[in-house]
């Protein structure tokens, strides 16, 4: 027997089947992970199967033979054969006691979990010191979801660590739009956690209501009979996977509505994707699966027969949302593979370009154009200098000096195109813009192979003014882009580019930028805040409103002239930059971090760096979340204006307190996001290359 080059394998469940009969949910995660995947040989262990035909050509499966079986003899048969064929990590699915044993017996073994359940009911991960094993011995933990990953961290004093991962089970596309038949289907098991009762009971009174239309069940139950009968309403056994896809793609409406907290929902990810309305209950990740779900308010007979014929009656909206479904499917394989393949330590050099140093082509603002005003609080010029600190060699692009009458945007299209001709980069940095054509990235994509990815630093939610362009901006052109890093935490942002394309990016610090230590300068003044919104070549333009005044007013005000700010921006207050701005700024012992847009979650304007980088302690509204990172003596925050005059009168004479709080604000900024950290979990993100920092953010 030809032994696995990759020194790997995967251990199925002991009752999962690795065949067309009689399979399961992990099998067929297994299979379409496997046939997608570039890598052509895989060794599965899993138990006897007689006359069966395997889902995959490309694997040597390992029948563990026994007469009577248990889960402990099968991972017993299974150690003894990973030892004799020398075998280094394993992947085991959804058994945390397999990988209980394996670590305590075989100890040179990497072993990698993946959970498809709800871990708090899987044995050997229900209790929270068995996931706190699982967490600190397995080499690497993975969820189907952000729902079980949760689930898993529910009662453990922290939500993340740098060996856990979520790899979404994905589709592979059909490229034509389906015909359709006025077909209402449901797959699944035929029980009342999968919502079958509910279904069946809804669907009759469609189908005696509407003649022309049918309905169709793929699957069963030996442990839950029901007596649903209807002329139109077809009830089925299970059927090859194949002819499943091929049943969603004649189907119109998909329904989806289990009682229990679905890890994932696969079926739901399926019809959505061959143009089926999906019409889904509120349960666990299903949420997770598409973009268009039409979510049960409550998963009973009436609400799901109410949105079931307002489809039917609404013909342009079912077409719509088919087509939409169809066009917008957010887990497809290749970003996917890729993950799993470096997670499961195979040898990935024969599949990546694993390289230590990357060529890097950053289009950005870089303050050519405005002569350098902004420099200190320049995230493009930040970026740029992490990214060579770290190795990696980089040519800044500035395309606002190109954008003037001179010149015009297919101008700089050609010469992208030219210096990417010359330079071949491994990637190109789009900063806080998307200027170039379709057509350009596409021949990019296709001639020069390089990555490309957006950092942008607006809001790109509701409360900005803004925000509609913001957006528009970014989604242009989103199936070609490889990566977002955004100043905003991704989980609040509705849009439609796909989550797993979002990530959060912290604003960087700069050792030679924010060089300053004024947490000891003598002060004369309690609060600073700077704003430069509306400004025309540096200088405030006339009539210009900003909200953020509101609550400056307010603030002002309410101290009754206990407290002194330095306020420039507003009220005729001309904006410094660079040497003024801190000039100003060192007087003050706090400032304001007041973003345009109101607070949302980890959303911050560049200001955050110069205020903390140069020992200032910052007084952050509670909702932008920013206790996830600091601490209670690192920053100050508040409720509202009320909550933080009374705040400001406590501490703001206690200049020991502030200093020290103002040096620990400064030590910790630089820890988590100084500019080489940053870029290293840009290039982590984008080439899953090896982590060089601890990265306390999700990424």
């Amino acid at each position: 027997m030809k032994l696995n080059k990759f020194n790997s394998a995967i251990i199925l469940p002991y009752k999962e089947n690795y065949c067309n009969i009689n399979f399961g949910a992990v099998s067929i995660w297994v299979k379409d992970f496997i046939n997608a995947n570039k890598i052509n040989k895989d060794i599965i262990f899993c138990r006897k199967i007689n006359k069966a035909k395997y889902f995959t050509k490309n694997v040597n499966p390992i029948h563990i033979n026994g007469k009577v079986y248990t889960n402990l003899r099968y991972i017993k048969n299974i150690g003894l054969e990973l030892n004799k064929r020398n075998i280094h990590t394993v992947e085991v699915h959804n058994r945390p006691e397999y990988a209980f044993y394996l670590i305590k017996n075989n100890t040179n073994l990497k072993v990698n979990l993946i959970f498809h359940n709800d871990p708090t009911s899987i044995r050997y991960s229900t209790k929270i010191e068995h996931r706190e094993f699982i967490l600190n011995k397995c080499n690497k933990v993975i969820f189907i979801s952000k729902w079980v990953k949760k689930k898993f961290f529910e009662g453990l004093s922290y939500d993340h660590k740098n060996n856990v991962e979520i790899i979404y089970h994905f589709i592979n596309p059909i490229k034509k739009f389906p015909k359709k038949n006025k077909t209402i289907v449901f797959c699944g098991k035929l029980n009342r956690s999968k919502g079958f009762h509910i279904f069946c009971n809804s669907v009759i009174k469609i189908l005696n209501k509407y003649p022309d239309w049918n309905a169709v069940v793929y699957g069963n139950e030996q442990r839950e009979i029901f007596d649903f009968k209807h002329k139109r309403l077809k009830i089925s056994n299970w059927i090859d996977h194949k002819n499943i896809l091929k049943a969603y793609e004649k189907a119109s409406i998909s329904v989806v509505n289990p009682t229990w907290q679905e890890p994932f929902g696969r079926t739901a990810l399926e019809s959505a994707s061959r143009g089926c309305v999906v019409i889904t209950s509120l349960s666990g990740g299903l949420s997770e699966t598409f973009n268009n779900n039409l979510i049960l308010k409550k998963n009973n007979v009436s609400e799901l027969t109410k949105n079931i014929e307002n489809l039917i009656k609404n013909k342009k909206l079912l077409q719509e949302i088919q087509k939409e479904n169809f066009n917008n499917i957010i887990h497809t394989p290749n970003k996917t593979i890729n993950k799993l393949n470096l997670l499961r330590e195979f040898n990935v050099k024969k599949l990546f370009k694993t390289k230590n140093n990357f060529k890097i082509l950053h289009i950005s603002n870089f303050g050519q154009k405005n002569s350098h005003r902004l420099f200190n609080l320049s995230i493009a010029k930040k970026l740029s200098n992490g990214f060579i600190r770290n190795g990696h060699d980089v040519i800044d692009f500035d395309y606002r000096i190109i954008t003037n009458r001179f010149f015009n945007k297919v101008m700089i299209d050609e010469k992208i195109i030219e210096i990417c001709s010359n330079y071949q980069p491994d990637l190109v940095l789009f900063g806080h813009n998307n200027i170039l054509k379709r057509s350009t990235l596409e021949y990019l994509k296709k001639i020069i192979k390089c990555k490309f990815a957006i950092w942008y630093e607006d809001h790109v939610i509701s409360g900005d003014p803004n925000f509609r362009n913001n957006l528009d901006l970014l989604e242009k052109n989103h199936d070609l882009i490889d990566e977002y890093f955004i100043t905003t935490s991704p989980d609040i942002i509705k849009t439609k580019i796909p989550i797993f394309k979002l990530n959060f990016l912290p604003i960087p610090v700069d050792r030679n930028i924010e060089d300053n230590d004024f947490s000891e300068i003598k002060k004369t003044n309690d609060v600073f805040f700077a704003l430069s919104h509306g400004v025309n070549y540096g200088k405030l333009k006339d009539n210009t409103f900003d909200k953020r005044s509101i609550f400056i007013k307010k603030l002002i005000d309410k101290s009754n002239h206990e407290i002194s700010f330095q306020i420039i921006g507003l009220y005729n207050e001309q904006p410094k930059w660079n040497y003024e701005f801190n000039n100003l700024l060192k007087f003050s012992k706090m400032a304001l971090n007041l973003s345009r847009g109101g607070p949302s979650k980890y959303s911050s304007s560049n200001r955050i760096a110069s205020l903390m980088g140069n020992g200032i302690l910052p007084l952050i509204n509670e909702n932008v979340q920013y206790q996830d990172f600091f601490d209670n003596d690192e920053i100050l925050t508040y409720k509202n204006e009320n909550d933080l005059i009374s705040k400001l009168l406590i501490i703001k004479d206690n200049e020991k307190k502030l200093i020290i709080r103002s040096k620990r604000a400064k030590k910790s900024y630089f820890a988590y996001f100084e500019n080489i950290i940053v870029t290293d979990s840009i290039i982590n993100k984008i080439f899953y290359t090896k982590r060089n920092f601890k990265y306390i953010w999700k990424i």
